[in-house]
Formats: C-alpha cells, structure tokens, sequence
C-alpha cells in the first residue's frame, strides 16, 4: 500500500487520454471508468490526465478532430443509453482507428465500435444499432432473439456476472492470462452474429465469447492493422482497484504510454 501511494504522489509520467461520452457535463457518471484509468495509471507509475469530449459536440461537419484529440494518446469511449451523441461517438472511433491511437470502447462504446467498422471497413455504409435506427438494414447490433417482442427495458437487460471465453493469442488474452474470466453487464442489445464472418475477414477478431460461443463479448483489431483497439460488452471499470488495476484498462493505458503521437 505504501509503495502505492508513493507511486500516485510521485509518477514518473503523464498521459492524457480523451473520454469521450454525452454526460460529460456530469463527469460524476463516468467516476468508476475516471477511477479506473487512474488505477491503471498507478500500475505504470503514470498520471492520467483525463480530456472529457462531448459527442454531440464533434458531431457538426467542421469540428477539428486533430484539434480535439490533440495530445491524446488514448480514446476511450464509456457506456450509455439512447442515440444522442452516437455520431460523435462513432467519428472519434474512426478517429482512433485510421490514426492508430490506443482505443477502448466498453459496452455501448463497443457497440460504436461495430457500428464505424461495418460503415467504414466492411462498406454497410447504412450499418447501425436497431437501438437507434430500427429499419436499418445493416443492424449489427441488435436485440437477442428472446428480447424481440419485449418492449419494457426494466427487466430485461442482461446483467451481473458472465463467463467469457478468451481467444489466445490476443489483445485480451495477454491482458487476462487466462482463458476463462467473469465480467459485469448492464445492457440490452447485443453483437448481432451474423456479421461475424464478414467482421474476420476484414482484420476484425471475435476475442472474447460466451463459453458456448452464443454471444460475443469482445472484438479487437488485428495487432497487425491496429497497435491495441478493443471492444467489450461489458464493464470492467467496475472491478478495478486502486492496488489491482482492471487487466484492460491497464493494458490500454500502457498502450497509451507507447504511444508516438503524430
């Protein structure tokens, strides 16, 4: 514990890195994901500064994104509800795939993620969550078939803890160093799996499964298309801690620390 704090009074480093979210201006309802960079930036005896971006704000045409991600060397994008600020979410993804700055996207931030990569990468210019746009007709994310015909969200989300199986060989993998882990979920829709094929032959890795491979959990980029870019379904900011930093949200952050930023 001591050496701890002695790492957080005295860090040897900083890093800033962009979250970008539509409650900024109520930074509060993204504590435990601000908490959890800094855990992060413990472990690496770093100091994260954090660059709150509004999504709706980078929405408009003619913002400047190397101006608004200038100096950061990391974009995370956090969970939420609702298709306000959604294009905004999905241009800073863009932003961080195309110049190859660390990503991570965690529940709905995962979801953008699919979305950017099915519209820019995979050319389902129309691609979108049935969340946001339900006649789209590229709807990777969607509702499980068991949610079609229920109309309350209350109820139905599919929450607490769940298995995941990790694939080797990935961002993941290496973060965990296990093959069998448990995460937290609050959500409702999900990777639809009919894209999964097209996703794997466009450089995009299924790195994390329900163990009988029903749902995805986590997608990553091709370590050899991007440095460290991964999605998950659920949220891992809720089991980090200041003495035992979250596997991921360490890794991105000591992604973000090897960063030469153009």
């Amino acid at each position: 514990w001591a050496r701890m704090v002695y790492k957080i009074k005295n860090p040897e480093r900083k890093v800033k890195i962009a979250v970008v979210g539509k409650y900024v201006e109520l930074p509060d309802a993204y504590i435990s994901v601000v908490e959890a960079l800094h855990h992060a930036g413990i472990e690496h005896s770093a100091k994260v500064k954090i660059n709150f971006v509004n999504a709706e704000k980078i929405e408009a045409p003619d913002v400047d994104l190397e101006e608004t991600f200038g100096g950061c060397r990391g974009i995370l994008v956090p969970g939420g509800f609702g298709d306000r600020g959604i294009e905004g979410k999905i241009k800073a993804i863009n932003f961080a795939r195309v110049h190859k700055i660390p990503f991570f996207g965690l529940c709905l931030g995962m979801q953008c993620a699919a979305i950017e990569f099915a519209r820019n990468v995979c050319n389902f210019t129309d691609a979108n969550s049935t969340e946001f746009n339900p006649d789209t007709d590229s709807p990777v994310i969607a509702l499980m078939d068991s949610q079609i015909a229920v109309t309350q969200k209350g109820g139905t989300m599919r929450l607490g803890a769940y298995p995941c199986k990790v694939l080797p060989e990935t961002h993941t993998a290496a973060a965990y160093g296990e093959e069998n882990i448990s995460e937290r979920h609050r959500h409702r829709f999900e990777f639809n799996n009919k894209f999964r094929e097209i996703f794997k032959a466009h450089g995009m890795i299924i790195a994390g499964v329900l163990p009988d491979d029903s749902l995805v959990e986590i997608i990553e980029l091709n370590k050899n298309i991007h440095p460290w870019f991964v999605g998950c379904q659920f949220h891992p900011e809720l089991k980090s801690r200041p003495n035992h930093p979250h596997p991921l949200f360490r890794d991105f952050v000591g992604a973000a620390l090897k960063l030469k930023y153009q």
